[in-house]
């Protein structure tokens, strides 16, 4: 039966990994949802400050300021580039981080001028493990996406985008596109682009007169910071919650193959037990015969020797 106790250690095994994928499963669902809700819970204001931006420049199509792209910024080709890298602090999520620094990798290649601020520990692990340089690691958790910690990411990048360091922003992060799905991808925060502002307004539909106090320039110098603020806190958030998904998934798909493990298990658990009991009812039943064969074999020997001894009175007695 040693083979049957090797199988019940590895079913007792495969059953203990299955109670912890499935109690990831279940903590990242709560942790998916409560992101989801804090996001919900900003989008409003963060979408007011899109759509101020909007109507400055819907109002002043031809304002010039420095968070906007020029016509010299599209044409310089040495442009310093900086990319905002969001990753995760740990493993067991499928493809997630891998897909976020492949991808940080394509983009490297783009020029020789880059920057590079990471969030997550898996990211900065595997750029040092790679010999690229960090110029920035922000030094918390993303477990728990935050607006003090997307402030103080988007200072630090402001403040270099405006002292010259930097001529782009991106920032590189997972978006969830549905249940079943996540996809890396990659978005330019800095210089915005006027056209990505710009909404049709239908003929009949009143346009509202603005006034801008102390100068659009002011106003802009208030609300894009915010709004910066605003995308990288919607970054961390998208990437917990994608991180979140592709966990749910990586887990129930761990768990989906330890079930099915299992029952593999189970069958040639049954037929190693049933086959011991077959040998072992063999063996009764051979041992059975032979002791049968035995003592058959003794009443023929005791029978010829009665037959052999001589009478008890004997000729001419």
């Amino acid at each position: 039966m040693a083979a049957a106790r090797e199988i019940q250690a590895r079913i007792k095994s495969i059953q203990d990994t299955m109670k912890i994928t499935s109690a990831m499963y279940m903590i990242s669902s709560s942790k998916l949802k409560k992101a989801r809700k804090n996001l919900e819970n900003t989008e409003p204001y963060f979408d007011g400050l899109q759509n101020t931006i909007a109507r400055i420049v819907r109002h002043l199509p031809e304002i010039e300021h420095r968070f906007f792209e020029t016509e010299e910024m599209t044409e310089k080709t040495d442009k310093k580039r900086g990319y905002i890298v969001i990753t995760a602090d740990k493993g067991l999520a499928g493809s997630y981080n891998h897909n976020v620094v492949k991808l940080t990798e394509e983009c490297l290649k783009k020029g020789e001028k880059n920057l590079l601020f990471v969030v997550g520990e898996l990211g900065r692990e595997y750029f040092t493990r790679h010999k690229i340089p960090v110029d920035i690691n922000f030094r918390y958790t993303v477990q728990d996406p935050g607006l003090t910690r997307a402030r103080d990411i988007s200072e630090k990048v402001l403040s270099m985008y405006e002292e010259g360091s930097l001529d782009e922003v991106y920032v590189i992060y997972t978006q969830s596109v549905n249940s079943m799905k996540v996809e890396a991808r990659v978005q330019r925060l800095l210089p915005l682009q006027k056209a990505k502002f710009k909404m049709a307004v239908p003929v009949d539909v009143y346009v509202e007169d603005i006034r801008m106090v102390p100068s659009p320039e002011n106003v802009l110098n208030n609300v894009v910071p915010g709004y910066v603020t605003g995308f990288i806190y919607g970054a961390l958030v998208e990437s917990f919650c994608s991180e979140q998904n592709a966990r749910m998934m990586a887990m129930e798909a761990a768990t989906e193959n330890a079930e099915k493990m299992l029952r593999e298990l189970k069958i040639t658990f049954n037929r190693v037990r049933q086959g011991a009991i077959t040998q072992e009812i063999t063996e009764v039943i051979a041992g059975a015969r032979a002791q049968k064969k035995k003592k058959q074999n003794r009443r023929m020997a005791a029978g010829r020797t009665q037959g052999s001894e001589p009478g008890k009175y004997g000729i001419g007695g």
